[in-house]
Parts: C-alpha cells; sequence; structure tokens
C-alpha cells in the first residue's frame, strides 16, 4: 500500500510541477530561417532593384542616341532589262552615324520618375505585407508545434508512472486487496493514456514537419522547443499601418497618372541629325562625304476627347480605392475589437481552468491518503486523475489558443 501511495504522490508532485519547457529551439530561430529563405521575399526585392534600372532607363532614354547605319545595293541593267536607273541610280553605298534627342521639361522627367518610385513603394509595402504573412504563419505553426510537444511530454511522463503502478496494483489484486475489476478498471485507463501518447507524438511529428517546411528546414529530427514569448504590441495610428500605406500610395500614383497624361499633351521637340558617306557612285563618289541635321516640333490638337476619357479612367480607380479604403477600414475596426474579446474571454476561462485544477489536485492528495487504509476505490481515484488530465489538456489548449489570438493582433497592428 505505501508503494501505492509513493507513486501517486509522485504523479501528484509530477501533476504539480507541469511539464518543463526545452531549451534547444526558439520562435526567433525559426522566423529568421523562414523569412531568409522566402523565395518571395527574395522575388520581390529583386522587382525593387529592377525598377532602380527601369528609372536609369528613363534617364539614359532622354541622352542623346547615337546609332550607327549602313545601306548598300546594287541593281543591275542586263541587255537593257532591269530597274529604272532614274529611280535605283543602278546603286548606292550609304554608311553614316545618326543622332537624335527628344527635350522633355524637368517636371515630365520627375513625373516619370515618379511613377518607377511608386512601384518601388507599393513592392515594398507588399513585400512587407508578405513578411507579415510569413511570419504569423510560422509563429502559429511554431505554438501549435510547441503545444504538441508539452502535451506528448506530459502524457508520456504520466504514463510511465502509471506504468511503474500496473506491476504492484496486480500483486495487491492477487493477494484479494483490490477486486479484479479495480485492476481492470485501472488497466483499461493505462491503456488509454498508452494510446493517448502514441497519438499526441504522431501528431508532433506532423506539425514539427511542417514547422520545418515553412522554415524550408530540411531536419526530419524532433528537437526540443523553447516556450514562444509573445506579446501584444503597441497600436498603431491606423494611417501608419502597413495595411492602409498602400491606399496611399495608390492615390498618389493616381495623381501622378493624371500628371503623365497632361504631359503627353505638351509640345514635344526633338533634334536629329547624321555624318558619314552617301554616294550613288555616279560622279565624284569621293565627294560624297557630308552630314544633315534638323528638328521635329509636335503639337497635339485635337484627339476625339481622350484626354478626358483618361480623366474619368483615374476618377473611378479613385472612386474604387476610396471604397476599398473605407470598407477596409471598418474590418480593420471591427477585426481587432474581436480579438481582443476572444483574447480577454480566453483569459478568464485560463484562469477558470486552473482553479479546476487546483480542486482536482487537492481532490488527488485527499485520494492518496486514504490509500493507506484502503479506503479508496481505485476507480474513484483513476476518475481523479482523468479529470486532472482533461483540466490539463484544456489548459494547453487554451494557452495555444491565446497566443494565437495575440500573434494575430500583432499581425494587423505592425
Amino acid at each position: 500500500m505505501p508503494v501505492i501511495k509513493n507513486i501517486f504522490l509522485t504523479l501528484y508532485g509530477l501533476l504539480l510541477a507541469g511539464v518543463i519547457s526545452a531549451q534547444t529551439g526558439n520562435l526567433d530561430y525559426y522566423l529568421d530561417a523562414g523569412l531568409s529563405s522566402s523565395p518571395l521575399l527574395k522575388d520581390y526585392q529583386n522587382q525593387i532593384r529592377s525598377n532602380y534600372i527601369d528609372s536609369a532607363k528613363i534617364r539614359a532614354g532622354y541622352k542623346p542616341q547615337v546609332t550607327a547605319s549602313s545601306t548598300n545595293s546594287y541593281a543591275p541593267v542586263i541587255n537593257g532589262w532591269g530597274y529604272d536607273e532614274a529611280i535605283t541610280n543602278g546603286k548606292n553605298i550609304n554608311a553614316v552615324v545618326g543622332i537624335n534627342k527628344t527635350f522633355v521639361s524637368r517636371r515630365n522627367m520627375n513625373a516619370q520618375f515618379e511613377t518607377v518610385r511608386l512601384l518601388s513603394q507599393g513592392l515594398q509595402n507588399t513585400a512587407r505585407i508578405a513578411e507579415q504573412d510569413l511570419t504569423r504563419t510560422i509563429t502559429n505553426q511554431y505554438i501549435t508545434t510547441y503545444g504538441d510537444a508539452q502535451q506528448y511530454k506530459f502524457l508520456k511522463e504520466t504514463y510511465s508512472l502509471l506504468k511503474q503502478e500496473e506491476d504492484v496494483l496486480k500483486k495487491l489484486t492477487q493477494n484479494n486487496v483490490y477486486r479484479q475489476t479495480d485492476y481492470l478498471t485501472f488497466l483499461v485507463t493505462l491503456l488509454q493514456q498508452e494510446l493517448a501518447m502514441k497519438q499526441a507524438h504522431i501528431q508532433l511529428q506532423t506539425d514539427y514537419g511542417t514547422l520545418n517546411y515553412l522554415c524550408g528546414i530540411v531536419d526530419t529530427n524532433i528537437s526540443n522547443l523553447e516556450e514562444p514569448v509573445i506579446i501584444v504590441r503597441d497600436f498603431p495610428a491606423p494611417k501608419q499601418s502597413v495595411f492602409f500605406r498602400q491606399y496611399a500610395i495608390d492615390s498618389l500614383s493616381l495623381a501622378n497618372r493624371k500628371a503623365l497624361v497632361d504631359f503627353s499633351y505638351k509640345p514635344k521637340v526633338s533634334t536629329f541629325g547624321d555624318a558619314g558617306y552617301n554616294s550613288s557612285l555616279i560622279a565624284t563618289p569621293y565627294k560624297n562625304f557630308g552630314f544633315n541635321f534638323g528638328f521635329m516640333l509636335s503639337i497635339p490638337i485635337y484627339d476625339g476627347k481622350q484626354r478626358k476619357m483618361e480623366y474619368g479612367k483615374l476618377a473611378l480607380q479613385e472612386q474604387t480605392r476610396l471604397n476599398y479604403r473605407d470598407f477596409f477600414n471598418r474590418q480593420y475596426s471591427q477585426q481587432l475589437g474581436q480579438l481582443q474579446q476572444q483574447l480577454n474571454a480566453t483569459q478568464e476561462m485560463i484562469t477558470q481552468i486552473n482553479d479546476q485544477i487546483r480542486y482536482s489536485e487537492g481532490l488527488i492528495k485527499a485520494h492518496t491518503r486514504l490509500l493507506v487504509t484502503g479506503d479508496v476505490k481505485i476507480a474513484d481515484l483513476v476518475l481523479a486523475v482523468n479529470n486532472y488530465l482533461a483540466a490539463r489538456n484544456l489548459l494547453t489548449q487554451n494557452t495555444i489558443s491565446r497566443w494565437q489570438i495575440i500573434n494575430q493582433i500583432n499581425y494587423w497592428n505592425r
């Protein structure tokens, strides 16, 4: 009988102490691995670098453009048959170097640079949102995996203690201290605990593999995980949120596109010139070196009111932008309000579960005292242990849920 008491007291101490968290892996490690290996984030960075090249190409396009060309032809006339030499000159040799330059105002060029700059800002903002998405996903998976690991540890250690008790209880049953039905009741509990432990290990393997997959880590071994440290960050002003920033960028982009439409209707001036050799080889071909130059002026007069049509399209896009912004603003406030309610409710639930755990611990402690005198049924003690295990499992689930809610709140408030 004292052996039973000692083992259940050990079990009680284990339940009271909880499960010690591991110290060989942490959330930051997996976040760093996931963010550094993400091909999507690298893609956005490359697109932003590509925009810098586009900006340089715009500047280069308005510098003098120099090209070299050569056109050489021969149209023979045989026995009076052939092209008219008055048209073809019989033969023609042309080798020139040409130059042309388009002139635009500084404001026009700046507007084109602004287009590229706003595109880069949009990509940077999209990359930050993608980073937020990946951070939230990895954090949620880490929380889930950590919960699996803690649950498996707890079930494994509890099973080990109950397994030690089986032989002792079997001998006591053979000595008629306890009935056969008491032993079978305990044995069923032991088998249930073993199945629960194996199922928890399978779930841990699955979720840990998913965590490594999300982070780009190739490793099939299960490492211990540290308890995640997740707190609610301070909420920024809505207009400073990464999710609202895109609407501001879109507004600037539409205004810039309107300016580009206006510039497209401004007069355009370009110059051209070339120098080289151009000869039909008919007379004094050695004197046919020369050059020419000129300029072109383009002034829009009438295009069927296309400018007004472009203004109309931009106005519709601005209206669409405002509709999306206002709708998202309402969703944003509602989402954060709901998450805060869920967080408060979960914290209250955790408090109530802790109270239940304390009552269950007291009941187990009272039963272990009665084991000495044989005044407690094994079924009652098993029921008390099962109730405690259920409460601990519920506590683990709500603790994980609380972390995930905080993670979701932090996702929206960057």
